[in-house]
């Protein structure tokens, strides 16, 4: 088995943490640390990780650390699968194992330089306001000054590096959501103003950075089959492992407090606005993926690899990517978004990834509005027509009623569960667009009653129970989907 990364120093000092130690993480943020320590130059030394969960499970971080933390990585797709080896992890912590304390006195940590961050949306604890002060999680950490939710442990680390005279700190978000670093800091200051330290505010103000960065690879939740491919091509049956797509993107803010990781050494992007690049893969990518991972499930479709062996879904992908998402992003110099639309196709349709259409589907509250109704939004503004960002609303309120087309069931995992299931236990039809669309944690009021956009929801929600899925998307004609770029 490989070791750590040694350097010309020895064991490599723990300069990076990373919280949030899923399958995301280990496939891209890992990845990209494991090729920087790789492609650094011998005299330098080589950054170690530290990795965190703060309420899943602890057995994937015994066995990680059991394996003396290291763990397999396989990248497939239909031309073959080649495995590597990620070994730049010194040590796992988790707070129900190695106390409340662990984790805080780890941000404090002198020699720390930067956190990198996968908690999903659900963990920045934030509504339209800001801070959701009214939070179960957040109400606990402020009455009785603990640290359970994660705004309450970055500030209780912040305070105590200031303590002791650490020196500033990067904190990277890398969860898939527009300008996410502005979200993290609105997390982390409002706590720390919600604790009454105004004091840690400036601080933090002046010391910390929290950079946005766009993140990207493709990688499904693991199954026996990867499990499979993993032995097969190791001779281990590595609990840690994860399979994932060749593809890999990093694009990061290059705002950073103190020394910066060579991430570019791995493969990431430092750029000076990341603006652009998130909305070219919310509304190209994820729009996409959303719109299939819904449409395929109501019509008995379990992958995306399976969606999109079916040519009426493949090519409403290809159409939304180029027709109604492309004409609604930023200039990006020197990206040809015909070609990026062309390579998301080539990594939808990889038969070795099996993404799980259910797995994509899980929190669509918090993804819509970035996703679908900001590029609406756009085409409201310029007139332009949005039969498959429709669709792809339908089909999502056509889910929260529970069954596919065969009348099998389909979960609900969102954050707004029960305001979603509330909203759809009344009447199927016109009412249940209407009572979706009041949800006001996901649309605003001014939008949801704009017949502007009613009308086209409520039409596609018509077509998709009346002809269902392949009908609905059949009645979509290249000319009626075609807006000029």
């Amino acid at each position: 088995m490989a070791g750590l990364i040694k350097s010309a120093g020895g064991r490599p000092r723990p300069r990076l943490l990373h919280i949030g130690f899923g399958g995301f993480a280990r496939a891209h943020t890992l990845a990209v640390i494991q090729a920087m320590n790789e492609n650094m130059p011998p005299q330098c030394p080589a950054w170690g990780v530290r990795v965190a969960r703060l309420h899943s499970s602890i057995r994937q971080l015994d066995a990680l650390e059991k394996a003396g933390g290291c763990y397999s990585l396989v990248e497939a797709d239909h031309r073959g699968a080649f495995a590597r080896r990620v070994e730049c992890i010194l040590d796992t912590i988790h707070p129900l194992r190695d106390g409340p304390d662990a984790l805080p006195e780890a941000i404090a940590d002198p020699r720390l330089s930067t956190v990198t961050l996968t908690v999903t949306e659900k963990g920045y604890a934030l509504s339209a306001e800001g801070l959701n002060l009214d939070a179960p999680e957040v109400q606990e950490d402020l009455n009785r000054s603990t640290w359970q939710s994660l705004p309450a442990l970055l500030v209780e680390g912040l305070a105590r590096r200031r303590e002791v005279n650490a020196g500033g700190l990067t904190l990277i978000s890398c969860d898939n959501l527009s300008e996410n670093g502005r979200l993290l800091s609105r997390s982390v200051r409002d706590f720390a103003r919600a604790r009454g330290d105004a004091s840690l505010v400036h601080w933090i103000t002046e010391n910390v950075a929290f950079p946005s960065s766009m993140v990207d690879r493709i990688t499904p939740a693991l199954d026996d089959a990867g499990r499979a491919l993993i032995v097969k091509l190791t001779g281990t049956d590595d609990p840690n492992g994860i399979v994932t797509e060749p593809y890999l993107q990093w694009v990061i803010e290059d705002s950073f407090a103190g020394p910066r990781p060579p991430l570019d050494l791995g493969g990431a992007q430092f750029v000076t606005d990341i603006r652009p690049f998130e909305a070219m893969k919310l509304r190209m990518l994820n729009a996409s993926h959303t719109m299939l991972a819904h449409l395929g499930s109501l019509a008995g479709l379990t992958t995306i690899d399976a969606c999109m062996a079916e040519p009426l879904l493949a090519r409403a992908a290809a159409r939304l990517m180029r027709i109604e998402a492309a004409p609604t992003l930023p200039p990006l110099p020197g990206i040809d978004l015909d070609a990026y639309a062309g390579a998301l196709l080539t990594r939808f349709a990889n038969p070795r990834l099996r993404h799980a259409c259910v797995q994509i589907a899980s929190d669509t509250s918090q993804k819509l509005p970035q996703r679908l109704l900001a590029p609406i939004s756009w085409h409201l503004d310029n007139g332009s027509v949005w039969p498959l960002m429709a669709l792809a609303i339908a089909g999502w309120m056509a889910w929260a009623r529970g069954q596919d087309e065969m009348g099998r069931t389909l979960p609900l995992n969102d954050p707004l569960a029960k305001r979603i299931r509330k909203a759809a236990s009344g009447p199927d039809g016109d009412a249940h667009v209407a009572a979706m669309l009041e949800i006001e944690e996901i649309f605003s009021s001014r939008m949801a009653k704009d017949p502007r956009f009613f009308d086209p929801i409520r039409s596609a929600y018509r077509s998709l129970r009346e002809r269902g899925v392949r009908g609905a998307l059949a009645d979509i004609s290249p000319v009626e989907g075609r807006n000029s770029t």
